[in-house]
């Protein structure tokens, strides 16, 4: 394993930036799920501003670390797609409910094929394939049925974003264990 200079500079980035994706994550999931009946117009400025913060963290992690260019360039779409829909969202609140439906369903199948791409360039990066896969699945099931409406809509996104948001922290922590050395490393016993 190559961790040296720069490059645990980079994995410590790459380790806070995917636990504060996480986080967020977490934290929009809750709220959409506990007040699931709101306005589309509320709706609208969650996920914007969801989102966005999504899409600026992802670009800030992408141009942070040195990668690929395909896992970059995805990367790069996923945050630019990210800070395009939020701004949508949020320079346009009162946007009608099939609009931000297809905006909403749209932004997720694209984010989790690009997170799958970006994904399975990485060794062990199943953890973030099972988020694009999350991503994809939430955003066919809100585009098959658009009728559904904000409430079954917010219920979808929440439960998405819960379970994306604690599989980057768990990514977050394994990355950490990882370039700390704890994983699997144990001191040696007074004897050794």
């Amino acid at each position: 394993m190559r961790i040296v200079g720069c490059d645990l500079m980079d994995a410590k980035t790459e380790t806070w930036l995917l636990a504060l994706r996480g986080v967020i994550a977490i934290a929009f999931g809750v709220l959409a799920i506990a007040w699931p009946g709101l306005t589309v117009v509320v709706l609208a400025l969650r996920f914007g501003a969801y989102v966005l913060v999504h899409g600026v963290v992802t670009l800030v992690g992408a141009f942070r670390r040195r990668e690929d260019a395909p896992r970059l360039l995805a990367r790069i779409l996923i945050g630019l797609l990210g800070v395009a829909a939020g701004l949508v969202a949020l320079l346009w609140p009162d946007i009608t409910a099939l609009v931000l439906v297809i905006l909403v369903g749209a932004w997720a199948v694209v984010t989790g094929i690009l997170g799958i791409v970006a994904a399975a360039q990485l060794s062990g990066g199943w953890l973030l394939i099972v988020v694009g896969v999350a991503s994809l699945i939430a955003g066919v099931l809100i585009m098959l049925n658009p009728r559904a409406g904000a409430v079954a809509i917010g219920l979808v996104i929440g439960v998405y974003a819960i379970v994306a948001g604690v599989v980057m922290l768990t990514g977050s922590w394994r990355l950490h264990r990882l370039t700390s050395g704890s994983a699997g490393s144990r001191p040696a016993g007074a004897g050794a």
